[in-house]
């Protein structure tokens, strides 16, 4: 099969967006372009780059997806325009050029591709993401990850996973209850898992996030303690958890305020995630609002990420 390589030039925050657009084409997985991210992993010498120019600065990233080369090609890409366009007529959202290319890619270029993207990485003191196509041995105590790139992000080299991930290595105690809300990948309950948490559920409003999730959970050897599923938000999580992570977006984060006292246990704690720095502040003020204090601030790049506590507590 012949494919097509598509590309979208975007914000860094409407990536996420793009990504969630990609996907309910059928997209067989997508690839983040951050040329800041780039440049990191020039300098630090943890990929492969020796023949790679450093990239020009900018605040546009590149969201690539891969869809099939035939018949249906030209609806998909007139679906992918509406979507783009409904997303550019949010008020308030940095939506960047959204240029689409594409160009035609040959299947077995289209296997390689992702390899020359990924690559084992350490994102922690601890934690250390690989793709299957490479071998590693761990160190010490290291903990291993292995995931593909799939139809959602959360590989763990972006800077809003990353945080996450080293955040979590501080703050999963064993046995603790943990809701993963809007999965992707799966990477921050596999990671919770391996860490000990005992009771994990994840969980994203795409149906094909919750594949690619599920899939990378067995890859994982964490079917058993991590139950999946299909939600909006915290609506279909039960009970209530020690530790709520959503690796989203700022308004996403916003609207998760409503529902996260039905769901987060007595000193229980919020690890939200992938908001941009200009968000930051509206972030902060709905937290505050519902009566929630930010407890620890991260920061990496031009991204957030909070650990949020309830103000008053027993």
């Amino acid at each position: 099969m012949n494919w097509a390589e598509i590309s979208v030039a975007t914000s860094h925050e409407a990536a996420y967006i793009v990504s969630e657009i990609f996907q309910n084409l059928g997209a067989g997985g997508v690839v983040l372009e951050d040329p800041d991210l780039v440049n990191d992993y020039i300098d630090a010498g943890e990929w492969e780059f020796e023949d790679i120019p450093r990239r020009p600065e900018t605040d546009d990233v590149t969201v690539k997806a891969y869809l099939p080369d035939d018949e249906t090609l030209t609806s998909n890409l007139a679906k992918l325009r509406e979507g783009l366009n409904h997303m550019q007529a949010v008020d308030g959202m940095p939506n960047g050029s959204c240029t689409v290319t594409w160009r035609h890619v040959r299947d077995e270029d289209w296997a390689d591709n992702w390899k020359a993207y990924f690559h084992t990485t350490k994102v922690g003191g601890r934690i250390v993401i690989k793709p299957s196509w490479e071998e590693y041995e761990p160190q010490d105590d290291e903990i291993v990850l292995e995931l593909d790139p799939g139809a959602a992000f959360g590989t763990g080299t972006h800077p809003t996973t990353s945080m996450c991930l080293r955040e979590l290595e501080r703050i999963v105690r064993p046995g603790m209850r943990v809701f993963d809300v809007g999965t992707g990948s799966g990477v921050l309950s596999i990671a919770a898992a391996k860490l000990g948490a005992g009771d994990i559920t994840a969980m994203d409003y795409d149906p094909t996030a919750v594949k690619s999730a599920e899939e990378n959970i067995r890859r994982n050897g964490e079917a058993g303690r991590i139950k999946t599923g299909v939600s909006d938000l915290l609506k279909q999580f039960d009970g209530r958890a020690d530790l709520v992570i959503a690796n989203i977006i700022a308004d996403i984060v916003i609207r998760l305020f409503d529902e996260l006292d039905a769901h987060l246990a007595p000193h229980g704690v919020l690890l939200a995630s992938g908001i941009i720095d200009e968000r930051l502040v509206d972030v902060k003020n709905a937290a505050e609002a519902h009566g929630f204090v930010i407890k620890k601030t991260m920061t990496e790049k031009d991204w957030a990420a909070l650990l949020i506590r309830r103000e008053k507590e027993a």
